[in-house]
């Protein structure tokens, strides 16, 4: 097969490649993406500082055609890399086209910011005297992205980071190569100078660690688990250097007595199991109230079972596979520690077979959990869910912020007043109300609390905090 090759300094380099596999055909090998080195890494970064100067005091317009062609190109070939997301990543064709589709308006909304680039200008205290101020870009970012969204994360943290006048050195998950590749291909060619954008794929212990340890990267964006965000940080810290993390979530839905049962079952299996429970918004801890317990068990257990589990790309599947052989380990490892740990494995829980060789896992649900078992409190990243029953409503909140994750949270109710209250008082970033947890437009904030995040939000108008300095001028009329 062709090698797919790293882009360093507006040239593809690169000679020694990895298989990109599919989950749902482990027979099917997507294409050979090459892995880069430390140096060239280095040489990555160095070919983004030298083209900073430059870039960094480009024009708008320049920078708008080019995210504006970006985003052009990438809608009008949804089909296709919306097949290449699903065939890498395992999410179902539409979730793949979808998510392709949001990319298409990441990139769109920002060509649009660079034409309302803004500062102030206000008097100074003293007579006289004007103060103007404004933003300016930070410097070379290095981002880091995850499998499960291998095209929308990457396009809310590249689109920004050019948008505002920086330039990239990008490592996108060893999993998902294909989608990234595809995206920097598009942005390439739609007229970056060279240096702009700089693509290192491989491994993070050799291409993120080699963008951690330069004192030339300004910025790094990440998002992943919470022990590498903590790495992240700490070798930031050590560079004095600007870092914004987005890292793991233990999401609570709380299920009230007076919700529709039709609604809040819909939005537990959407937040719990769709695009197989790998999102990092997912609500994997359902607390429900003892007077709708019962009935909200039945519904969803009778849900479950028409859920269809397959091959992304055939048309009948509702949830793929797991993303590949170690992700799935980890999933029936927390199985095994649910049932150990006394609670009840209601549904599901089986790894499937198929027409082809792949990463199937049915569905799993366990009731009677407590808040203190392993299976309530740490991440699994898979279609496993927990029920809690707890009294009232008063309980439910305490249950939902009782937790080291802040990322997302949800509430099922007819209530107002406990609608109100909970948008409120949810220690979470995000809020859903008759909603799956899971699911966010892409010109609003994204982001979470506690050990959910660290820094500005990502996304929208607020992506501006992390891609740009503040400068203060004053001048002497």
């Amino acid at each position: 097969m062709t090698i797919h090759q790293n882009l360093i300094a507006g040239e593809w380099v690169g000679s020694n490649g990895s298989e990109n596999v599919n989950p749902s055909d482990t027979n099917d090998i997507i294409g050979v993406y090459a892995q880069a080195t430390a140096d060239d890494v280095k040489q990555a970064i160095a070919a983004a500082k030298a083209a900073f100067p430059a870039w960094s005091r480009s024009g708008i317009l320049e920078r708008h055609a080019i995210l504006k062609k970006t985003a052009d190109e990438i809608l009008a070939r949804k089909q296709e890399l919306g097949t290449l997301l699903s065939r890498e990543e395992g999410k179902t064709l539409a979730e793949g086209i979808g998510e392709v589709t949001r990319a298409a308006q990441i990139f769109d909304f920002f060509a649009g910011e660079t034409l309302r680039l803004a500062g102030e200008v206000i008097p100074s205290a003293r007579p006289g005297i004007g103060v103007e101020i404004t933003r300016e870009p930070l410097g070379v970012i290095g981002i880091i992205t995850p499998w499960n969204f291998p095209i929308a994360i990457p396009a809310w943290k590249i689109a920004p980071a050019l948008c505002y006048g920086n330039t990239v050195v990008f490592k996108p998950a060893e999993l998902v190569p294909g989608c990234s590749w595809a995206i920097v291909d598009i942005l390439h060619r739609a007229g970056l100078p060279k240096g702009v954008l700089n693509l290192v794929m491989g491994p993070g212990s050799v291409v993120g660690q080699a963008m951690l340890d330069s004192p030339d990267v300004a910025g790094i964006t990440f998002t992943g688990s919470t022990g590498t965000g903590k790495r992240v940080a700490a070798a930031s810290i050590e560079h004095n250097r600007k870092f914004q993390l987005e890292m793991g979530g233990k999401n609570p839905m709380v299920v009230l007595d007076d919700a529709d049962l039709s609604v809040a079952v819909e939005a537990a299996a959407n937040s719990g199991f769709f695009s197989t429970g790998q999102r990092c918004t997912a609500s994997s801890r359902l607390i429900v109230t003892e007077g709708i317990h019962d009935k909200f068990i039945a519904a969803l257990t009778e849900r479950m079972k028409s859920i269809q589990v397959g091959h992304a790309l055939k048309p009948e599947t509702h949830i793929g596979p797991v993303v590949d052989v170690r992700q799935l380990k980890q999933d029936t490892d927390y199985i095994e520690i649910g049932v150990k740990e006394g609670a009840k494995l209601a549904f599901g829980g089986e790894r499937l077979e198929r027409d082809t060789p792949g990463f199937y896992l049915q569905p799993t649900l366990f009731t009677e959990a407590t808040n203190q078992m392993r299976i309530s409190r740490e991440e699994i990243f898979g279609p496993v869910v927990s029920v809690i029953r707890v009294k009232d409503y008063d309980e439910a909140l305490a249950m939902a912020n009782d937790t080291p994750f802040g990322l997302s949270a949800g509430i099922a109710t007819t209530s107002l007043k406990y609608a109100t209250h909970f948008k409120r008082n949810s220690e979470a970033g995000m809020v859903m109300v008759n909603l799956p947890t899971a699911g966010v437009d892409f010109h609003v904030p994204f982001g979470g609390r506690k050990a959910s995040s660290y820094g500005s939000r990502e996304q929208g108008k607020y992506a501006a905090e992390f891609f740009t300095v503040v400068k203060t001028a004053y001048t002497l009329a």
